[in-house]
């Protein structure tokens, strides 16, 4: 009896996708662990943009996509993993690089914060449908690029505006697909999910 239920339970308000799997401490740090390498694997998929010190890469679309599915907590573990392991030397942020002098570690630090608010949204249901999703992608792309972009004029010198062209604007399509992409995968895992509970 409590094995049919677990599947209705799990499937209301409140959970991730992450609560899917039958919960134990073993459980917790291999989805940490995971978020953290996703993340790593790809920032790997990484093009350089002519004229900023910033590629475009698969890290922020991770990043977000960690957060979502393992909720507001473990995402938060998960890119803290990322970044602290990348400042000490492991070479998984973009384009193998580590450490934290690079003008582009402010995005790190912005997905660290995105994806502990998508995950908190998620919580409340924002993976479930197409438009919440695509609004917890661009909450949390914005939040990416609020530390982010700030973080590039500091550490290069660029005016607020020259960090704008250089880090926000060529960026701004790659992030309307990753949010397509998040729009179709989320709902449609909730709703498989749905169908095998």
């Amino acid at each position: 009896m409590s094995t049919a239920a677990a599947p209705v339970r799990s499937l209301r308000a409140g959970t991730v996708l992450a609560d899917l799997i039958p919960a134990s401490r073993a459980r917790d740090i291999a989805l940490v662990v995971g978020g953290a390498a996703l993340t790593g694997l790809a920032a790997q998929i990484s093009v350089p943009v002519p004229g900023s010190p910033v590629p475009v890469s698969g890290q922020t679309f991770a990043a977000l996509l960690v957060g979502t599915a393992l909720g507001a907590r473990r995402g938060f573990l998960a890119l803290a993993l990322y970044a602290v392991a990348g400042m000490a030397g492991v070479p998984w942020f973009a384009q193998a690089t580590s450490g934290y002098g690079m003008p582009s570690f402010g995005y790190i630090l912005g997905m660290l914060l995105a994806s502990t608010v998508v995950g908190a949204l998620a919580r409340r249901g924002a993976d479930r449908s197409v438009l919440r999703t695509a609004g917890a992608m661009v909450l949390g792309s914005a939040i990416i690029y609020a530390v982010g972009v700030p973080y590039l004029a500091l550490a290069t010198g660029m005016t607020f505006g020259q960090a704008v062209a250089a880090g926000l604007t060529p960026f701004l399509i790659g992030d309307a697909l990753k949010a397509a992409l998040a729009m179709g995968a989320l709902p449609a895992a909730w709703k498989l999910a749905g169908r095998k509970g």
